[in-house]
């Protein structure tokens, strides 16, 4: 057990799938979680889900997009507990259409949300670590971002930004002992994958050397070790998580 006790974790799209179980975990080893969800309903159904496993967990439903609201919402948080140590930015969507089948505003939703957002939301927490003169910021990448991939040219792209804002800020931020980095899942059994028939999910077994796909629990234990004093000399890392895959 690795024991995040005392520390404060912020999670972006914390509501359903991988966020959900960063969540879980992040909770089970004893830190204040708050999830950040895209609608109210959704937050509070994850909220109920989380409290009926008897974990404690707050929650908001913020537009990612609008700074000027993070700020006041981050500055209520780090006024109740008094610091910010852990933020996770995993909201994202993704994308598998052909470019001339993709409008400019589809490419831009993506962008917004997978890359403007993290802008956004570390913008607003940088200062309070700053202050404390230490934090750890986590992104969600993927293996799109390291391989591209055949259709959906906006997902792979956002992914390469967020690697990009991964490393930079790394090198930025050292000075102020603020660690940042990223995990690239592969292909791991959230919703959509569940719901695909079991042909269809053989043959992406058979890209896995080993020889499975990942669970978000999988994920989430990435996360758990990067965020914690077990890796604090890892910074500017986008560490993959996919078995191995190469697609």
């Amino acid at each position: 057990m690795i024991d995040l006790e005392n520390k404060v974790a912020i999670i972006t799209g914390g509501t359903r799938g991988i966020g959900l179980e960063i969540a879980r975990t992040f909770i089970e080893n004893n830190a204040q979680v708050i999830l950040f969800g895209s609608k109210k309903e959704t937050v509070e159904k994850a909220i109920k889900e989380l409290k009926q496993e008897k974990k404690e967990v707050k929650g908001y439903y913020p537009n990612l997009n609008n700074i000027d609201e993070l700020e006041k919402i981050v500055q209520e948080i780090y006024e109740k507990y008094g610091h910010i140590d852990i933020l996770i930015n995993n909201a994202g969507m993704t994308a598998n259409q052909k470019i001339e089948n993709t409008t400019q505003e589809e490419f831009m939703k993506i962008m917004n949300l997978n890359v403007t957002a993290i802008f956004n939301m570390s913008k607003v927490v940088i200062p309070y670590m700053k202050k404390q003169k230490s934090g750890v910021i986590l992104n969600t990448s993927s293996m799109v971002s390291i391989y591209g991939q055949p259709s959906g040219v906006g997902y792979p792209a956002s992914k390469f930004a967020v690697n990009g804002i991964t490393k930079s800020l790394a090198r930025e931020l050292a000075a102020d002992h603020i660690r940042v980095n990223a995990v690239a899942p592969g292909i791991i059994r959230t919703d959509m994958i569940k719901n695909l028939p079991q042909e269809m999910i053989e043959p992406l077994i058979q890209t896995i050397p080993l020889g499975r796909i990942g669970e978000p629990k999988d994920i989430a234990n990435a996360f758990l070790f990067l965020a914690s004093p077990m890796a604090d000399y890892i910074t500017g890392v986008i560490l993959s998580v996919d078995g191995a895959a190469r697609n």
